[in-house]
């Protein structure tokens, strides 16, 4: 009988196979990896998936990321003994698409209570942020706090702390911040900052509909941002 994988497993899935082939010598010390479109064809998984299988293999050093070069095997890798197994965390692409539909409805409600009060505190976190982004783990701080603010406008301790929690969920991931430490800087965060005051606008307007998808377009495009920057231009290209 076949049993559906949860689709949280994928890529660590695909990191093993690929694992696999390394140590099989199928994939050799050194050799580059093919391009990422042709493992997703290879595997029949989505792109994202293969990046955070990519991640999995880079922070195990199985293989190394050269940007702007590709993705190269290396299989001389000494195992250590001592080093605990890494846990198995939550896709950088899964958090962002948990945030996505679960804080687009917190906007939409907090657009329907905010009070001018409110809107002084965002507006004071927005510009905090604006002023920090040189300083990536200043400007992640402020980033949270603009999305818990947009919670404790509902009122709702339980949302709050679960905003909180998701949000948090991508420190507690390795993967996570290894891959934010390739394409997170300062050009990311100006755009965070532009999306954060289109969602700012629409919650004080008391726009349901225009701050659910203020919100939903922000965290899309903080998706995509990663993705693009992982993806064929700088990346696996052949």
């Amino acid at each position: 009988m076949f049993v559906a994988l949860e689709p949280r497993r994928l890529y660590r899935l695909v990191a093993e196979q690929i694992r696999l082939l390394i140590e099989s010598g199928e994939l050799t010390d050194g050799q580059r990896l093919p391009a990422e479109r042709d493992l997703a064809e290879r595997f029949g998984v989505s792109r994202p998936t293969v990046r955070e299988a990519l991640i999995v293999l880079e922070v195990e050093g199985h293989i190394h990321i050269r940007m702007g070069s590709g993705v190269y095997v290396n299989a001389s890798r000494k195992p250590d003994a001592q080093k605990p197994p890494l846990p198995d965390a939550h896709g950088p692409f899964e958090i962002l698409q948990a945030r996505c539909i679960i804080e687009s409805a917190i906007a939409e409600e907090a657009a329907r209570l905010a009070t001018p009060e409110c809107i002084v505190k965002l507006d004071d976190i927005i510009e905090r942020m604006a002023g920090a982004l040189d300083n990536s783990p200043q400007a992640l701080n402020l980033d949270r706090a603009f999305h818990t603010a947009i919670a404790d406008i509902i009122g709702n301790s339980a949302l709050n702390r679960f905003t909180g929690l998701i949000y948090d969920e991508r420190s507690l991931s390795p993967y996570f911040e290894k891959l934010a430490s390739y394409f997170e800087g300062p050009h990311t965060w100006i755009l965070a900052v532009q999306e954060h005051r289109i969602i700012r606008d629409a919650i004080a307007a008391n726009d349901p509909e225009g701050a659910r998808e203020a919100m939903r377009q922000h965290l899309t495009l903080s998706q995509k941002r990663f993705s693009e920057s992982f993806g064929e231009e700088t990346i696996g290209e052949e």
